[in-house]
This record gives C-alpha cells, sequence and structure tokens, in this order.
C-alpha cells in the first residue's frame, strides 16, 4: 500500500508569523503542533498535498510566490502562482518542515462524498511510497467572535471530526454531510473524505496532536502512521 504517512493540518494564515504579526504567540502551539506532524513525513518518496479549491484535479507544484496577498510580502512559499490558500499554507509548513518532495493537487470544496472518495482510491493505486498532507479548517462558526455568527451545529461537528482524526476512522470521515459542513463552513470537509478514500481499510497508528478553536475556528493536527 502506498500510502504510508498522513498528516492533517489546517491552513488560516495566521499560521505564518509575519501574517498573524502582534498575535504570532497566540497560534504559537497551533505552529509548533502542525510543523511538527509535517516532519514526520520527510524521507518518503513523496508527499502529496491535498486542499480545497475552487474546482478539482489542479496541480501545483515548486514555483515562485508569497504571502504578499496576506500581507506579508517577504514570505516566500515556493509553490507555483495562484494555488489556493490551502496549498499556499501547505506549502509554507512543508518547507518549515525541511520536506523538498512533494506536488499539490485541490479539490473542489463543494465536490461530492463520492467524487472525494474515488479521488482518495486512485491516489492510493500510486506505486510509490506515499505520504499525504491533508489541508483542512474544521468549523468557522463556534463562536460569536467567530468570521461568521455561531451555529448550533459547529461544535458537535468539530466533536465528531475530532473523533474521527484521533482513532484514524475513515467511516466517520466519509459519513460527514456535506449540506451541514457548508452550514458551519468547514473547509476540511472534501479533503478529509479523499483521506478516507486513501486510507480505508488499512489500520492505522492515530494521533491528534491538537484540536481547538482559537477566535471560534476550529483547527486539528493529526498523524496516522
Amino acid at each position: 500500500m502506498p500510502v504510508v504517512a498522513v498528516t492533517v493540518c489546517p491552513h488560516p494564515p495566521i499560521l505564518v508569523p509575519q501574517v498573524a504579526a502582534g498575535a504570532a504567540h497566540e497560534t504559537a502551539d497551533l505552529r509548533m503542533a502542525a510543523i511538527g506532524a509535517v516532519k514526520s513525513l520527510a524521507n518518503l518518496d513523496v508527499v502529496l498535498m491535498i486542499g480545497s479549491g475552487p474546482a478539482t484535479g489542479a496541480e501545483f507544484g515548486p514555483g515562485q510566490t508569497d504571502m504578499s496577498a496576506y500581507g506579508a510580502r517577504e514570505v516566500e512559499l515556493g509553490i507555483e502562482p495562484n494555488a489556493p490558500l490551502s496549498l499556499l499554507i501547505g506549502a509554507w509548513l512543508l518547507r518549515e518542515a525541511g520536506v523538498s518532495a512533494w506536488s499539490g493537487l485541490t479539490v473542489a470544496g463543494d465536490a461530492a462524498p463520492a467524487d472525494c472518495l474515488a479521488l482518495g482510491r486512485e491516489l492510493a493505486a500510486d506505486p510509490r511510497r506515499i505520504g499525504l498532507l491533508v489541508m483542512g479548517d474544521g468549523s468557522a462558526r463556534q463562536s460569536e467572535h467567530a468570521p461568521a455568527h455561531l451555529h448550533p451545529r459547529a461544535v458537535a461537528f468539530d466533536d465528531v471530526v475530532a473523533a474521527a482524526l484521533a482513532t484514524a476512522d475513515t467511516a466517520v470521515l466519509v459519513a460527514l454531510d456535506p449540506f451541514i459542513a457548508a452550514e458551519v463552513q468547514a473547509a476540511g470537509r472534501a479533503p478529509w473524505q479523499v483521506l478516507a478514500g486513501a486510507a480505508e481499510g488499512r489500520d492505522w497508528n492515530a494521533h491528534l496532536d491538537y484540536s481547538a478553536a482559537p477566535y471560534g475556528v476550529a483547527y486539528f493536527v493529526a498523524r496516522w502512521t
């Protein structure tokens, strides 16, 4: 089986200290957890980033771009221009973790679960030893101070995701409702279901390294080996 390691990370711009600026200390624990988890993907044939984007199947590789769109022109990311936020932050994490052999692939944020599973199964057929870096945020509606107003289903949705990531429960990830995910603005739903397709039928050792909702947005860092 070619997928031998999985890391799940969120993709808020504030992970990058130069973007967070004076608030960088508030996300230090998340930043350290994410970089540490990505380091576990080193020494594989290739790392494949999966992140949400406008459409499924857009591929991105190393290139030249920066975080100027988020006020940090000095932060070079080493990824092709026009990459979506999920892959921009993924590229930054890979650079910080010292992982150089990687490629990026998008999945549409509104992709049907069946299509996400099919994509994951296709990725799992690759003969190389692959590490997956799955980029995705939980709900953005956990509090009145969140980017969107509090939603009554947000906390329960995120609790389900956290438990699934902590136990490598692909069946639970498959069952995530895309309509509820859209209501609570959980950007990770489609990438997590791609993960489920790539990892199904395997026994994984799972570790949930971070699960919290600073600023009312749920962020998870997990490692499966």
